[in-house]
């Protein structure tokens, strides 16, 4: 996942009020030879053509939720080993029903497929994280993402609606939209499901339980995310997603069978190959934050290419919105001091939105400016 804000002196400027955006619209951008300057990505940071594969371990998630104590056994010391080193696995056996990816992966080139006008009615707007985005145009003058998204809240907590996704599309989109959030809704309760199953994977890997997680995941509010990357003439100068550890808790993400997921471990970069059964999982800062630093976020990328569209589903897991972020006193010791302060969820997400654009040191700058954000609380009430 990449929210693009940075509050730093290497921040990209967004454009300036003299020069309008440039409007990405990808029925025309795709077909261009030259691309715009403000998606040519530095020389240190362009793709490379040929990748090795990550090895990253298939984890059986029936044989866990089986009981068995052998399959448990292997299955949490194969997540202990991967989330240790990079933060990645993938997940199979996982219950979820094909025929419901495949249905939102159509619905997904419907979307994308409509004239931008009409996407534009679900317009992300400067400082939200939901809503229609195509490239982050208006946000920034350099290093642009070369793709479209569609990002929708869904929330576990009883209180609310339980077709928050299915509202949502009718009253931006209208009445038409009913079934195509229908089929998000049936989706996102799907990727929840799967997300607390990982949960207990999770804790019992850690040695705190498999219901510590689990429950504090509880009612969690959460972000879809759909990603539309269309072709590009020179996809070598450009990326899809640019270099980021993703700031939320967990993300599980299905590709489709073009491919161009890359993540740097072992100081380089390395592809994952789809597979049309299984769910790419990785943990995200907030989750690193919740193992005191003992499982990894990892820095990834997704590249593009001049000849087919790819897309991905993405489910952000993240906690509710007043519960505190803070990892079970069992990680916390002599050895293994504590790493980050504890945080609310919204004040990260607020500080990935407004302050700094997502990288592999977004945890570290938060808590900086955490700490300096409190300090100058204090140092006000003191003067008062």
């Amino acid at each position: 996942m990449s929210i693009d804000c940075r509050a730093s002196s290497s921040m990209p400027m967004p454009p300036s009020n003299n020069q309008p955006a440039f409007v990405f619209d990808a029925s025309v951008v795709q077909f261009q030879s030259n691309i715009p300057s403000q998606f040519i990505w530095p020389d240190h940071e362009k793709p490379s053509p040929q990748l090795p594969e990550l090895a990253i371990p298939p984890i059986d998630l029936g044989d866990f939720l089986s009981g068995e104590p052998l399959a448990i056994s292997k299955t949490s010391r194969l997540v202990n080993e991967a989330c240790k080193k990079h933060g990645f696995f993938l997940v199979v056996n996982h219950g979820v029903d094909l025929s419901l990816i495949k249905k939102a992966h159509q619905y997904m080139d419907f979307f994308f497929g409509m004239q931008l006008s009409q996407k534009q009615k679900v317009q992300r707007n400067i400082g939200d994280h939901c809503g229609y985005a195509s490239s982050f145009t208006g946000r920034f003058s350099s290093k642009l993402p070369w793709k479209e998204t569609l990002s929708f809240r869904y929330c576990a907590d009883k209180q609310y609606s339980s077709s928050t996704v299915e509202e949502y599309f009718c009253n931006t989109m209208g009445e038409n939209f009913r079934q195509f959030g229908k089929v998000y809704q049936e989706y996102c309760e799907a990727m929840s499901s799967l997300s607390l199953a990982i949960m207990e994977l999770l804790g019992t890997s850690l040695g705190v339980g498999r219901e510590y997680f689990k429950e504090f995941f509880q009612g969690h509010d959460s972000i879809m995310r759909l990603n539309y990357y269309p072709p590009c003439q020179k996809p070598d100068l450009t990326l899809g997603t640019g270099p980021h550890c993703d700031p939320t808790s967990l993300t599980i993400l299905h590709q489709d069978q073009v491919g161009g997921l890359q993540v740097f471990v072992d100081e380089k970069w390395q592809s994952i190959t789809p597979n049309p059964e299984a769910f790419v999982v990785n943990i995200g800062d907030t989750f690193m934050a919740l193992s005191n630093g003992i499982y990894k976020s990892c820095l990834h990328r997704a590249v593009v290419n001049n000849k087919t569209v790819r897309k991905s589903l993405a489910f952000f897991l993240c906690p509710s919105m007043e519960k505190m972020v803070t990892p079970p006193s069992s990680l916390i010791d002599a050895k293994n001091p504590r790493m980050y302060p504890d945080f609310l969820w919204p004040k990260l997400l607020e500080f990935t939105q407004k302050h700094y654009r997502a990288d592999m040191k977004t945890l570290d700058a938060f808590s900086q400016w955490l700490h300096d954000h409190q300090h100058q609380i204090i140092k006000g009430s003191s003067v008062c």
